[in-house]
């Protein structure tokens, strides 16, 4: 017996005790391979999974890694039929290579015979593949695919167990100048490393806390293809954000590159696009698909991938001969589609922990507070009695929430603060009770950045914001954030909301983020399970009562 502060189960599932002097160690060491499924006070579940480890085996964990780390932390032996599994589950991965052959073109190859025919007996690989063909290598055997189908057959080996590496190369694109300016910035330690081991790897998703400068990474990505790019975001605000970044950091001038959204069409050697644009659909077709094949592009480029909408996975699917890159702040979708990305955009090449970039003092610690509110007697029973599609709004959107805001922001005189939530009529009521502009849906894009500009500058201190600011909106002046409803049990949101705050302040601040919730409601089942992405980080929520801040 060790005294680790894990517990390996047969099941996959793996208990880390919390208090113990080495448990930061230890997430930090299973974090690779094991995903957080609970998140209470003393014991956190882990589980896992063969994609998270065949995500750590593409990042270059291997077996061997994996089975030291969960022996030396273990409090109690590890069952041996884990290990096994373990290593048998990431043995998997590249068992099958997709490579190209000089005469057939796209071919399926492996040296487990076994393993290709079970495979191509399949009915969801059958309208894929082609003839079988001699191999250039003894005890290999290889099967012609069809070109076209290179991402769907990905898909579906990954659907099967058997995830096959892509060798097959991609094409340059159409060469375009496009270099790093570092004569007032240079490119951070870990931001190389994500930059060269996505480039190495060709294709896959680099994973950084907000407020790392995943831009950077894009940018560095860029330079290393110097060709024509397509760069996909979330919203034209983060679209414009993008392209001032660009011409800052690199030589590209604003001419290269172009905006194509909802107002703008250019189409330049650089082009950046929203998801929106992308997936408009009129009379069945998607009229701006287009796009994809409007210039010979060398990089395609994924802003926010954990956002990627389903349509545009279908559009991937035609795009395995581009070098395509995702950027996240977490893999995690609420959809369940993290397979896709791992087969169409590719997996996990590069993971930097929050608390690592925190420590190298490139974000800001943050201390994160849950204020629970208890429902007024009248709303209580409206609650009760509510059907249950209702009740998370309802328990959203008490009115008691107002005054606990208004305490929380007269509590941080003079610093700037987001005020954020999901709901448009609690968001007009707080604006009004604070006195302070609101950002929503329905705002136009120009005031949009007006305001946000304004709390840049300092000019604006407080704004209350619906989830239009949750992703891709730079607000490096903000110090506080307290949200009062959100996307159910969303954890990307929480990571992206608590990112808004995680730009370095001046002076080594702390950032504050406060979650306000109603006791004995969905809202507070929901804010557990939005919390365990940031504890899976090493991030603590103090509890506090409405009351203990002056409300």
């Amino acid at each position: 017996m060790n005294d680790g502060p894990l517990i390996v189960q047969s099941d996959k599932t793996l208990l880390l005790e919390v208090d113990h002097e080495r448990a930061d160690d230890c997430r930090k060491a299973i974090a690779p391979f094991a995903e957080l499924e609970r998140s209470p006070e003393h014991i956190h579940t882990y589980r896992l999974t063969p994609l998270g480890l065949w995500n750590a085996r593409a990042a270059g964990h291997d077996a061997e890694q994996v089975v030291d780390t969960l022996l030396e932390y273990s409090r109690y032996a590890v069952p041996h039929a884990l290990l096994v599994d373990v290593a048998e589950t990431m043995a998997r991965y590249g068992r099958l290579r997709l490579e190209k052959h000089p005469i057939h073109g796209l071919v399926l190859v492996s040296n487990d015979r076994p393993v290709l025919e079970e495979v191509l007996r399949a009915k969801k690989v059958a309208g894929m593949i082609g003839e079988r063909i001699d191999p250039a290598l003894p005890d290999h055997w290889a099967v012609v695919v069809h070109g076209s189908e290179r991402g769907n057959l990905k898909q579906a080996l990954l659907k099967l167990g058997w995830p096959a590496e892509d060798y097959a190369g991609y094409v340059d694109g159409e060469a375009h100048p496009i270099f790093l300016d570092e004569s007032e910035w240079q490119l951070r330690s870990y931001q190389r490393e994500a930059a060269d081991s996505f480039w190495h790897g060709g294709s896959g998703v680099v994973v950084l806390p907000c407020g790392a400068g995943k831009t950077l990474v894009g940018a560095a990505a860029m330079a290393e293809a110097k060709a024509t790019t397509l760069i996909l975001v979330t919203n034209t605000v983060s679209a414009r954000q993008w392209k001032d970044e660009l011409v800052r950091r690199t030589t590209l001038t604003a001419d290269e590159i172009g905006e194509y959204s909802g107002s703008v069409k250019e189409i330049r050697p650089v082009t950046i696009a929203t998801y929106q644009v992308l997936t408009t659909k009129r009379k069945g077709v998607y009229p701006h698909l287009e796009l994809l094949d409007a210039r010979d592009w060398g990089l395609i480029v994924y802003d926010e991938v954990h956002l990627l909408p389903a349509p545009i996975f279908r559009m991937t699917a035609d795009l395995q001969a581009r070098r395509r890159l995702g950027l996240t702040a977490t893999l995690v979708r609420e959809d369940g589609r993290e397979g896709d990305v791992f087969s169409l955009i590719g997996p996990k090449r590069y993971d930097a922990p929050w608390k690592d970039i925190e420590a190298q003092g490139w974000i800001a610690p943050a201390d994160c507070v849950e204020v629970r509110v208890t429902l007024p007697s009248s709303e209580r029973l409206t609650y009760a009695t509510a059907e249950p599609e209702e009740r998370y709004r309802l328990a959203s959107c008490t009115h008691h929430k107002i005054s606990v805001v208004e305490s929380l922001v007269a509590s941080h005189p003079g610093q700037p603060t987001l005020v954020i939530g999901q709901y448009i009529e609690q968001l007009d009521e707080l604006a009004a009770a604070l006195d302070a502009p609101v950002i929503k849906g329905e705002t136009s894009v120009k005031e949009r950045q007006r305001l946000f500009d304004a709390f840049r500058s300092g000019e604006v201190g407080l704004l209350v914001v619906s989830k239009v600011a949750n992703f891709s909106i730079d607000l490096p002046s903000a110090e506080v954030a307290i949200q009062v409803s959100g996307s159910y049990g969303s954890r990307q949101e929480e990571a992206q909301r608590l990112g808004r705050l995680l730009r370095p302040k001046s002076e080594g601040k702390t950032a504050h983020f406060y979650t306000i919730v109603s006791r004995d409601t969905v809202d507070a089942d929901f804010a557990a399970n939005r919390q365990r992405f940031l504890a899976e980080q090493g991030y603590a929520y103090r509890i506090v009562d409405a009351e203990d801040v002056g409300a």
